[in-house]
């Protein structure tokens, strides 16, 4: 498993928005210029995360982008599938009727692998993320 440029921009527009969402709706240049990503790649991005009604859209002066929930309801792992569409570690965990299942030696370490992975990243949510930023909170043993 790789997470793309796609899933990783993907979460750093979600905690961006969440840092400044006391200042209503963000134009999207705001985002790109923070994050220095392409204002271009980021429109691509977020057309999936409104469609996906992760994110609210206003078009126009004043408009931009906004969360629609609280910071702690986003998972990682939920943004991630939308912009990864699979977060498998092999393609046969989520086929249906392989026909090498019933035999496949591999398929339980594969199948316990997903758990693993959709697990952690389902234990992180974008108000996490946030708090990793914050002054204080970068303290290493």
């Amino acid at each position: 498993m790789l997470i793309s440029t796609r899933g990783r921009y993907a979460l750093r527009v979600m905690v961006d928005l969440a840092e400044h969402r006391s200042e209503g709706y963000i134009p999207l240049k705001a985002i790109a210029d923070r994050q220095e990503i392409s204002e271009k790649y980021l429109e691509s991005i977020v057309v999936l995360l409104v469609k996906a009604k992760m994110l609210d859209g206003v078009r126009g002066k004043g408009g931009g982008y906004r969360l629609t929930r609280a910071p702690g309801q986003y998972t990682v792992g939920s943004v991630l599938r939308l912009t990864e569409k699979s977060l498998a570690p092999v393609p046969c965990v989520e086929q249906e009727g392989c026909a090498r299942a019933a035999e496949c030696r591999m398929l339980p370490l594969w199948q316990g692998l997903d758990r693993v992975i959709t697990e952690y990243l389902d234990g992180f949510t974008i108000e996490d993320l946030m708090r990793q930023s914050e002054p204080g909170n970068d303290y290493v043993i």
